[in-house]
C-alpha cells in the first residue's frame, strides 16, 4: 500500500479524547491530527517521538491529517491506524503473500454473515471449495518481545470469535487475521491479562476449527505492507 503523496512528520505531545493528537511540527507549529485508533493504545504512545501523518484534501473533514505511524523510544515504528489492517490483508492475499489463503477466485468486503448481525472484513470464494471468512484484527500491543491482542476489553472481538465459531460449524472455512503493525514483534498471543473472556472464546474457537494466522507489517513513510508469517500462541 503506497502513500500518496508521501506521508509527512511531527513529534507527538499528547493523544487525548480517544480520537485527536497535538504534535510538532518541524518549523515549530503545533497541530492537531484524527487519531483512527479506537483501542486504547497502551504501550504505543510515546510523547516527544516522531510521528507520521496524511493528509486529506476533503474540505468537509475537520481534521486533514491523520495519524498514520508512531516511532518508539526504541526506533520502533507502529501503524497506528487500524482501518489500515483489511486494505492490507486484501492486497496482500491478491499477491499471494498470505500462502494459507491463496487458490481462492473472488475476494469481497464487509459481506453481511452470521447469526449476531455481522459483518465479515474478507470473504474468499471458489467453485468447489467451501467458503472462507476472514476476520481482521490489528495487533500493536507490545510487552517484552511479544505481540497481545486485545489491548481492551473487546465485546466485539468476543462477538467474531463466537460467529467465526459457527461459521465453522456450517461447513466453512473461518480464519482470525492478525496485521501484526508493530516492527518490534515477534509472536502473537490473546492478551489474558486485559481480557481474559476473549482469551478462553479464541482457545475454543480453536478447538472448533478456527485456523489463526499473524503476519507482520512493513511500514514506512512511503507505504505499507504485509511481509512475513509470525508466530501466534493460542
Amino acid at each position: 500500500m503506497k502513500f500518496t503523496p508521501e506521508l509527512e512528520s511531527g513529534v507527538l505531545i499528547k493523544r487525548y479524547k480517544r480520537f485527536l493528537a497535538d504534535i510538532m511540527l518541524p518549523n515549530g507549529q503545533a497541530i492537531t491530527i484524527y487519531c483512527p485508533n479506537t483501542g486504547s493504545m497502551k504501550n504505543c504512545l510515546f510523547p516527544s517521538e516522531k510521528v507520521w501523518f496524511s493528509t486529506s484534501d476533503n474540505p468537509k473533514r475537520k481534521y486533514a491529517h491523520t495519524w498514520e505511524i508512531m516511532q518508539t523510544d526504541q526506533q520502533q515504528l507502529i501503524g497506528i491506524n487500524t482501518n489500515r489492517a483489511n486494505a492490507l490483508a486484501e492486497e496482500a492475499i491478491h499477491k499471494q503473500v498470505i500462502t494459507e489463503l491463496q487458490g481462492y477466485d473472488k475476494l469481497k468486503r464487509e459481506v453481511k454473515y452470521g447469526n449476531e448481525n455481522s459483518r465479515i472484513d474478507i470473504l474468499l470464494t471458489s467453485q468447489n471449495r467451501p467458503e472462507c471468512y476472514i476476520e481482521v484484527k490489528s495487533c500493536t500491543l507490545l510487552e517484552g518481545q511479544e505481540g497481545y491482542f486485545p489491548d481492551a476489553v473487546t465485546t466485539r472481538g468476543q462477538k467474531h470469535l463466537r460467529e467465526l465459531s459457527h461459521m465453522v460449524a456450517l461447513g466453512h472455512r473461518a480464519i482470525l487475521l492478525f496485521v501484526v503493525q508493530h516492527s518490534g514483534i515477534t509472536s502473537v498471543r490473546p492478551a489474558r491479562h486485559i481480557d481474559p473472556q476473549y482469551a478462553d472464546l479464541l482457545q475454543q474457537a480453536v478447538s472448533n476449527g478456527v485456523e489463526v494466522l499473524a503476519y507482520k507489517t512493513q511500514c514506512s513513510s512511503q507505504g505499507s505492507l504485509i511481509t512475513t508469517p509470525c508466530k501466534v500462541m493460542v
